[in-house]
């Protein structure tokens, strides 16, 4: 697994990433930033080009120093401060970001309750998380499947979930949803149930 997860999986991760398909989601999303952004798992840097002028920086987690790699080639448009490390240990003062972003990320952070509670820590008052994730389905069919795939999924995706309740795990973190839109695009139904829209600290 080392050399598939050190060389096999980010090239994997940052193809799935580039499907046109998820290409409006993830503009809508980080086109809404502004201030000084916290990025959640920033991957190889595609949301980079997407930040708009209301943005002053952008802080990208991420855990993998092979993405990382990646997205320094992006990170020269605009001020960028790239942290190899986990969103759920921040190594950034209380209310000290305008909007956090997360986007197809909040599926594979192993313990994604920590990390929104470290959102919601590091948010100032007035602040946004603004996400699209994919996540537990409606239909209780295709939720059971996802519950049966999940453990081979997650083996294979780098710690990718297919069952996780997005809504959910937002709310018991302590934001309140302003909105909250979910739709499908092409593929399984397991794996493209989306959850996208905005919450603040409630």
């Amino acid at each position: 697994m080392g050399l598939y997860s050190r060389h096999m999986l980010p090239w994997l991760i940052d193809r799935a990433m580039r499907q046109k398909v998820l290409g409006p989601y993830r503009a809508r999303v980080v086109g809404a930033a502004e201030g000084r952004v916290l990025e959640f798992g920033i991957g190889s840097g595609l949301n980079l080009p997407l930040y708009r002028a209301a943005v002053q920086t952008v802080i990208g987690v991420e855990p993998s120093s092979a993405l990382l790699d990646r997205a320094r080639r992006q990170a020269a448009q605009m001020p960028v401060e790239l942290i190899e490390g986990s969103a759920e240990a921040l190594p950034l003062a209380d209310m000290s970001v305008d909007t956090v972003v997360t986007t197809w990320t909040l599926c594979t952070i192993p313990d994604a309750a920590r990390a929104l509670a470290e959102a919601h820590r590091v948010l100032r008052p007035g602040g946004a998380l603004l996400f699209v994730e994919h996540g537990r389905a409606p239909e209780p069919g295709v939720a059971r499947w996802q519950d049966r795939l999940d453990p081979l999924w997650s083996r294979l995706a780098g710690g990718c979930h297919l069952n996780r309740s997005i809504d959910r795990l937002i709310r018991s973190a302590g934001f309140r949803l302003d909105r909250l839109e979910t739709s499908r695009v092409p593929g399984p139904r397991t794996h493209t149930f989306l959850y996208h829209g905005r919450a603040e600290i409630s």
